[in-house]
């Protein structure tokens, strides 16, 4: 374990490192929340990938792997698909707008009041989904390295909050490469070929695994279309993830290197779920399933291997918890505190610092107090695409979309999601199907019987 140990703390001084570089690069409040818009093909592809794989890919799609096979892969699938999508549809009109968040689009569009909505809905998902990474942080190294949760969460938690304070949207991209690299061998390279060859090669676990572990449908079409749902559109809208787009220094880059990252998390998807699969065959009767990842890490691999694995999902986790945490920030100080709260107050680069400490301590704080992980995650997720994901698409793409439409669509679209979450349950299918169609209904309804908003007009350079 010793070796395991030494790879840890050298991979966390790395971070600690990287950290204070990116925070020689953070000179303005441009470089800090958006890297100052300049990251190339290299760079910008692998931070995508970097901030959308996270504790629920990783950890999350072992885990359904281990519990339903090759159809694991669907909820990182859809993701990967929204990263498509994004970047091959809309890459041309977000990269003109030069916003700071997903948020300010409905003010430009609608009216005020549809931004401060908008930024407290976007601010509660993104901090759950920071949290939720922080809770897998504890998860993985309380199992691994028989370290208690609490410590565990505290420690990991704490070297995302630095480097996240210190160098803002730079520290995360260097950071994040770094991580992608980790992730990448020791998930590909490592973890994925030697659970595989542990459980006897593929044919012998399709003669051992339970009928429909190598059925793309097996999870279930009902569970497929909720994850189409909630990830894909997800991905459509989410700040940590438009935050990365406007980082990129071209709309050439946002459209082809964002193309990599979301077929990359396609195959990320992909290898999880066989590593989930051969988890079952080796260890059959796990009472956790939620811990297969790290199981199967301590029943495969030799140290030094393990350490290596370890910090693979660990580079996954943190580079997820980091970029919701300053996409948490970035809103609360541009959407709510400087444009409602305290306008006109100074709101530069120190005040985008303190603001993700702040969150930084909420989402520990959190992250100490919930067990639930995919539970808070789907709130997160519901209350984003039920309320935000049709006001923010028809800002885009409708020339008859009304402020008032969208004002309501969004009340009506969350209302609609908390109520099936209290009547059906957080993971049921309702609060996301209904809370989307009656926030579809309610904007075209409104926004047909009102006056149409002014159209969004792109920003000087």
């Amino acid at each position: 374990m010793l070796l395991d140990y030494l790879i840890m703390l050298v991979y966390a001084l790395g971070m600690l490192a990287l950290g204070w570089y990116g925070m020689r690069k953070a000179r303005n409040q441009n470089d800090f929340l958006v890297a100052g818009r300049r990251l190339g093909p290299g760079l910008y592809l692998g931070t995508m990938a970097a901030v959308v794989l996270g504790g629920a890919s990783t950890i999350g799609t072992v885990k359904l792997g281990y519990l339903y096979g090759l159809s694991g892969l669907w909820l990182v699938f859809m993701l990967g698909l929204g990263i498509i999508v994004l970047s091959l549809v809309f890459s041309r009109q977000i990269a003109r707008l030069k916003v700071y968040t997903v948020t300010q689009i409905l003010e430009q569009r609608y009216q005020a009041s549809s931004r401060l909505i908008g930024g407290i809905v976007m601010v509660a998902y993104d901090l759950m989904v920071a949290v939720t990474a922080t809770i897998a942080i504890g998860s993985v190294t309380e199992v691994v390295f028989e370290i208690p949760r609490i410590p565990a969460i505290l420690c990991g938690g704490g070297i995302v909050i630095v480097y996240s304070v210190i160098g803002g949207m730079w520290s995360l991209t260097l950071t994040d490469i770094i991580q992608f690299v980790i992730k990448t061998l020791g998930i590909f390279a490592v973890l994925l070929p030697l659970s595989i060859h542990q459980a006897g090669g593929l044919s012998r676990m399709q003669e051992v695994l339970p009928a429909g572990f190598f059925d793309l449908g097996h999870i279930g079409l009902d569970t497929i279309l909720t994850y189409f749902l909630l990830y894909f559109f997800g991905a459509l809208i989410g700040q940590d993830i438009w935050q990365r787009v406007f980082t990129a220094r071209s709309e050439k880059v946002v459209r082809y290197a964002g193309l990599g990252a979301g077929v990359y998390c396609m195959l990320y998807g992909l290898a999880c779920a066989l590593i989930g699969a051969a988890a079952h065959v080796l260890l059959p009767n796990l009472a956790v399933p939620e811990n297969a990842y790290a199981e199967v890490t301590r029943q495969v691999l030799q140290p030094g291997l393990r350490g290596l694995v370890v910090a693979a999902a660990l580079s996954a986790i943190m580079s997820t918890a980091s970029g919701c945490l300053l996409a948490a920030a970035t809103v609360f100080q541009e959407d709510i505190y400087a444009r409602f709260l305290r306008p006109g107050a100074p709101n530069g680069l120190r005040e985008s610092r303190l603001f993700t400490l702040l969150m930084g301590v909420v989402m520990l704080a959190l992250a100490c107090l919930v067990n639930d992980v995919i539970g808070a995650l789907s709130i997160a997720y519901n209350l984003l695409v039920g309320g935000l994901l049709v006001p923010i698409f028809g800002a885009l793409l409708w020339r008859r979309a009304s402020a008032r439409g969208a004002m309501t669509s969004i009340v009506v679209g969350c209302l609609v999601v908390v109520t099936f979450m209290a009547i059906d349950g957080v993971l049921a299918n309702t609060p996301i199907a209904y809370g989307l169609l009656a926030s579809l209904i309610t904007f075209v309804v409104v926004s047909l019987a009102d006056a149409p908003a002014a159209s969004l007009q792109a920003q000087a350079d």
